[in-house]
């Protein structure tokens, strides 16, 4: 089992994954459509993609976490 301390990041590399790969393959479809070689053209998009959004989750998630703070009702 991961430790605790460990699930922001986690967090941030399962979230980014997963919207990377299907803001790509929307990207990667509308781009060649259903091309003969398709799955490497989005697999590539997609570890192009998760390099930046890596990161980029890591840095905005602590912003986003207290904007929603900000915006919801407490109690």
């Amino acid at each position: 089992m991961i430790p605790k301390k460990y699930g922001a990041a986690l967090f941030s590399l399962i979230l980014s994954g997963l919207m990377s790969f299907m803001v790509s393959g929307i990207a990667t479809f509308r781009a060649a459509g259903f091309a003969p070689d398709f799955i490497g053209l989005w697999v590539g998009a997609w570890l192009t993609a998760w390099l930046f959004a890596f990161p980029a989750v890591m840095l905005v998630s602590p912003l986003a976490r207290r904007m929603v703070g900000a915006l919801v009702a407490k109690g």
